[in-house]
């Protein structure tokens, strides 16, 4: 990411932590950073891609756990369990922020915004797959993608939703559900 870029999505992660993030508008996050509004727009041409560069962030986050030592000797369960927290460590700093992001993607009069949210969730599960180096295909695929796709969704959902610890919420609900898929013969 930028180094611009970053600074203006941080500077609008802080904005909505005084607030909220209904209540961030592109207009006062170029005057609170004295800015040109053109400035944000370069980066940012609407308000919804500063969602989807604080998730891209997370989807580098969890890439980046293939670093971790020992992490190619892990089982596919391993990594895909290491994978989806790394995930969700990335966005806890903004827990509260990214709870009101979704709903902002999930009000009504934005049909546009939940679409692409799926895209989102599928790009994320097919990196998922990548880490874990999962390698089935046709009906199998077909079967993980939707099995993966069904967990993070629900996991992210409790994480979100979550009193403390959300972590510890999320990673019990993961692991429950990625040993069913063991069972179930996904990971191979």
């Amino acid at each position: 990411m930028n180094e611009q870029a970053e600074i203006i999505l941080h500077q609008a992660l802080q904005l909505a932590e005084r607030s909220d993030w209904e209540h961030v508008r592109l207009r006062d996050l170029a005057a609170t950073m004295d800015v040109p509004l053109l400035t944000i727009y370069q980066y940012y041409p609407q308000k919804d891609d500063l969602v989807d560069a604080w998730f891209d962030q997370a989807d580098r986050a969890m890439l980046a756990c293939q670093q971790l030592p020992d992490f190619e000797h892990s089982s596919p369960q391993e990594k895909l369990l290491t994978a989806m927290m790394h995930w969700l460590n990335a966005l806890a700093p903004h827990r509260n922020v990214t709870r009101q992001m979704l709903y902002y993607k999930l009000e009504p009069g934005h049909v546009h915004l939940q679409a692409a949210a799926l895209l989102r969730i599928s790009r994320t599960v097919q990196w998922l797959r990548e880490i874990a180096d999962l390698k089935a295909d046709n009906l199998k695929r077909i079967e993980q993608e939707l099995y993966l796709s069904a967990l993070f969704s629900t996991g992210f959902i409790r994480w979100l939703t979550a009193s403390e610890p959300a972590l510890t919420t999320a990673r019990s609900w993961f692991n429950r559900g990625l040993q069913l898929g063991r069972w179930r013969r996904l990971w191979h």
